[in-house]
């Protein structure tokens, strides 16, 4: 089976403009996903179909406006994440982990401060 990385080549024009779509939006119902194509719900359809075959979107079932449909989300690859945004200098984040940040403790103060210099 494909997996998220299958962005390339082996994608048809419908598909890659699909797939911007999904990308652009962070998630659209299937509806909305043929009226921002112009295409019509059959070839819709096919074009999603392909794309979660590839492992590009998932769908999951919903109700839009009293209709039962789907929602459609792009696959996240961890390797296109940004995570330059936890990072303040070299240091990461206290946010990150199970554990409650003191707002009054050395380490946050510390990675504030980082994120001030940076701005400089």
């Amino acid at each position: 089976m494909s997996t998220a990385e299958d962005t390339g080549d082996d994608l048809s024009e419908d598909e890659r403009a699909g797939l911007d779509l999904v990308r652009r939006t962070d998630g659209i119902h299937q509806s909305d996903f043929w009226k921002e194509l112009e295409v019509d719900s059959r070839k819709g359809s096919r074009i999603l179909e392909s794309l979660e075959e590839k492992g590009l979107i998932e769908r999951e079932e919903t109700v839009y406006e009293g209709h039962n449909t789907y929602y459609i989300e792009p696959v996240l690859d961890p390797m296109d994440l940004d995570f330059g945004l936890l990072m303040a200098g070299d240091m990461l984040s206290p946010f990150i982990g199970d554990e409650e940040v003191n707002p009054h403790n050395d380490r946050f103060t510390g990675w504030i401060m980082n994120l001030a210099y940076e701005d400089r």
